[in-house]
Parts: C-alpha cells; sequence; structure tokens
C-alpha cells in the first residue's frame, strides 16, 4: 500500500516531519510512505494561477496516485499554520486530489493538548466543499511535549505511545481498504488547461501561442541557435542540424506537447494531407485546445489528465481508418523530467505493418486469423489465458473508463466517434476520442489483415 505523508510545517525543523520519519521507518511493513514538503509550495494567491507549477502538480499526482494520505500538522495559535493553509487552497482551486481520499490527521506540540485544536480546524478544511477528503473519524493522535517524545535517533521514547500510533495506523490501513471497496466508481480526470492560459518555465512570454509564425516569432525573442550550433544532450553532442536530421529520418511521425499543453513541435517527415496526422506549419505554438474541435475537448482533456496524473505511462490506439494494408498505432507517452515531474505528452504515430513483414519474411512465419497469438508458431494463449487488447492502453496500471456511450461498431471506427465517412481530426496532441469506447475488433489488429 502507498501512502503519502505531508509536512504541515515549512520550518526547517519540525517534530511533525520527525513524526511521519519514524512512522515511515517504523511501519513499512504497513505501507509505503512517501514524505512530501510544502516548503516549496507558493502561498496562494487565486489572481496568480500556479496550478501549473511544477511543485503543485507534482504534490497534486503523487496524491492522485496514492491509497492515502497521513497529514502531520503543528498548532499555530490554536489552528494550523499558514503554509499549510495554503497548499490546502492550492489542492482545492482548480484541481482536487484530495477528493475521495482516505486521510488522516497527526500532529505535534510542544504543548499538553497536542495540536488538538489545529486538529479540528484541519478535519473541517478537509470536509469542505472542493477538497472532498475522507477524513479517518476518531483514533486521534495528538502528541504534547514533543521536545521530550523522541530519543536523539528520532525514535518515540514512551512505549504506549508507540503501541497506541500503531494501532491508529492498522485502522487506518483497513479504512482505506474499505474505502476503496465503497469507491469503485470512476475517478474523476483532473481538469485540464486545454488553451494553455497558464505558463511554465519553458513557456516563451509576450508571443501570441495562436500565431501562424510562432516558431519564427519564438526563435528570435530567446535567440534560439541554428544550423551547426552544437547541442548537449544527455549521452551526446549534436549540431542542431544533426538534430534536425535524426527525428525527420525517423520511420514515425513525433508530436511534442509541454506540460502546459501547449503544442510545440512536430518532426515534418512529409507534408500535412501526407502525414497520418494531418499537421500544418502554423500549428507549433498553438494551445493544444486549438488544435481540436471542440466536440473533442473531454477525450483530449481525458487522455492527458490520464498522463498527467500518472493513472497510466502511456496510451495507445489502433486507428484502422488509414486502410487494411497499414497496421497504424497512435501512441501517447507521459513524458518527466529527471526528478520525475511531468513533463509533457510525446506522441509518436507508427505504422508497424512493414516491421511485421520485414520479420515474417526473415522467420518464415505466418499472421493467422481468429484470437491467438498473432504469429504462428507462438503460444496460441496469452499469458493468464486472457485476451489481448490490441486497443487499450499499454498502462501498468488499469485505466479509468471515461463515460460515455460506445460508438456503433458497424458505424463508427475504432478509434473516433465519427461515422467512418467522417475523417477524424488527427491533430497532434491526442486522438479526438476516448480510448476506451473504442468496440474491439472481431479479430485482433494484426491477425485480421490476413488469413491462412
Amino acid at each position: 500500500m502507498k501512502l503519502i505523508g505531508i509536512v504541515g510545517s515549512n520550518a526547517d525543523f519540525s517534530y511533525n516531519r520527525l513524526l511521519l520519519q519514524y512512522i515511515a521507518k517504523e511501519f513499512y511493513t504497513l505501507f509505503d510512505l512517501e514524505i512530501l514538503e510544502i516548503k516549496d509550495i507558493p502561498l496562494f494567491n487565486q489572481s496568480n494561477d500556479q496550478t501549473n507549477s511544477v511543485a503543485i502538480q507534482n504534490m497534486s499526482r503523487k496524491i492522485s496516485q496514492a491509497d492515502g494520505v497521513i497529514i502531520a500538522t503543528p498548532e499555530h495559535n490554536h489552528t494550523v499554520p499558514a503554509a499549510l493553509k495554503s497548499v490546502l487552497e492550492w489542492l482545492s482551486f482548480s484541481i482536487h486530489p484530495l477528493e475521495n481520499k482516505p486521510v488522516m490527521v497527526v500532529g505535534c506540540s510542544y504543548y499538553d493538548q497536542g495540536t488538538s485544536r489545529a486538529q479540528l480546524h484541519l478535519r473541517q478544511i478537509l470536509d469542505a466543499p472542493g477538497v472532498n477528503a475522507i477524513v479517518f473519524p476518531g483514533n486521534e493522535f495528538l502528541l504534547g511535549n514533543a521536545k521530550n517524545a523522541f530519543d536523539a535517533n528520532g525514535n518515540l521514547i514512551s512505549e504506549g505511545t508507540q503501541k497506541f500510533l500503531g494501532s491508529t495506523l492498522q485502522k487506518f490501513v483497513q479504512f482505506i481498504e474499505v474505502i476503496s471497496q465503497l469507491e469503485k466508481a470512476e475517478a474523476k480526470p483532473i481538469p485540464e488547461d486545454l488553451f494553455a492560459k497558464g505558463s511554465i518555465e519553458t513557456t516563451i512570454p509576450d508571443v501570441d501561442k495562436s500565431a501562424e509564425d510562432w516558431v519564427e516569432q519564438a526563435s528570435e525573442k530567446v535567440h534560439a541557435v541554428k544550423g551547426n550550433t552544437y547541442v548537449e544532450l544527455d549521452r551526446g553532442i549534436l549540431t542542431v542540424d544533426q538534430i534536425n536530421n535524426l527525428l525527420k529520418s525517423m520511420p514515425m511521425e513525433i508530436t511534442y506537447v509541454d506540460n502546459n499543453n501547449q503544442f510545440l513541435y512536430y518532426n515534418r517527415v512529409a507534408e500535412g494531407d501526407e502525414m497520418f496526422a494531418n499537421r500544418y506549419p502554423g500549428q507549433p505554438g498553438n494551445p493544444i485546445g486549438l488544435c481540436h474541435p471542440e466536440k473533442a475537448y473531454k477525450n483530449v482533456s481525458w487522455v492527458i489528465s490520464q498522463l498527467r496524473s500518472g493513472a497510466q505511462d502511456a496510451v495507445r490506439v489502433h486507428v484502422p481508418t488509414h486502410g487494411p494494408e497499414k497496421f497504424v498505432v497512435h501512441n501517447y507517452q507521459a513524458m518527466h523530467d529527471e526528478n520525475g515531474n511531468y513533463a509533457g505528452v510525446h506522441e509518436y504515430i507508427l505504422d508497424f505493418k512493414p516491421i511485421v513483414d520485414w520479420y515474417l519474411a526473415q522467420t518464415g512465419q505466418e499472421l493467422v486469423g481468429g484470437k491467438p497469438d498473432a504469429v504462428a508458431g507462438a503460444s496460441k494463449k496469452p499469458a493468464g489465458g486472457e485476451q489481448a487488447d490490441a486497443v487499450a492502453s499499454a498502462s501498468k496500471k488499469p485505466a479509468a473508463t471515461p463515460a460515455a456511450p460506445a460508438p456503433h461498431p458497424e458505424k463508427a471506427d475504432a478509434v473516433a466517434s465519427a461515422s467512418v465517412k467522417e475523417k477524424p481530426a488527427n491533430i497532434p496532441g491526442v486522438p479526438v476520442t476516448k480510448i476506451a469506447d473504442a468496440p474491439k475488433p472481431a479479430a485482433d489488429s494484426v491477425s485480421s489483415a490476413s488469413k491462412k
């Protein structure tokens, strides 16, 4: 079980941090506790929305992925610290990762009452509309006289306190398990700003995102390097021209959408109408909302929120509308920086039929019809006896299915919610459909191409 512990103080030294560290090392057999700090979260200001900042998004993603949360709060002037209140404001302003999340409240204080009034206020805040956490009732852990409660190694001295803390944590784990059974309904996706109204560290200011010549204006603004200027990469040094040559030689179409939902790049391997996803030179710089019809916004937002929250690491979609002689898959991959923070979506579109054809020619194998493994000679049943899904995502975690009726299997293609006669809007970023709405084909996406 994965839990998140939030230190309710931004002080350099905090007994509440010490308490969470003790819980993490002492009760590791009950759960894995990751401790998050609030020191780097900016002060809440609704006039300066920083929801999309790395610090807030990172905290939101980790909370969303966790099974439960433990908040350790000090008591300042009979209530919670201003820094903790500010964090909770951000987590209930335009994102709501604590909604329906089991939360346990604990606290340390220098005085006898052990943060009792702060804990009471915190429970009320967590119950508020917009936060909507499921607060663990009763079982209050109020550690008073914190200065004398820990030894030099950060361990609780009192055996009675240790046992009481252990019993409350065991009950919290049981509470989480009960809540998980009650909350089987689909989790709500985090709302996405498809028009990139905010900004991130790499956003180029004072350039109209919808401008046809955004690339040229932005390049001039930041004095972007060109030509034979060398660029140091993670493991190599290439010139800008070499990077361009490398990306344009890829046997796939590549798109980069940053974590502010701004479409920044595609590798122009062909002209717009000749690409699987029709893309045009004037599109880079656009917010993703300008790259899709309004009817697709809900679906686009769902896919991005799945990747941003970590619910899925990748989403893959088989697109049959390119014709029976092509095996085209749209792949949407979450990107993360070196610290694990969400960095945007990398889309790549690949017709893998040439690879399949080459492999079959090399091995002498053939494609076969039906539901078994697509390559003759391989096992006829997938591992575990389950049929592989040719449309669903490649995530390690099960995906939440968007709530919408599936298109008619005969009149709609396997990806788009529009009819087969209507050309799908293959524009950068994400498809216009809900992945899980797609009807499963009668045969898997490979074996339906040919029969023995």
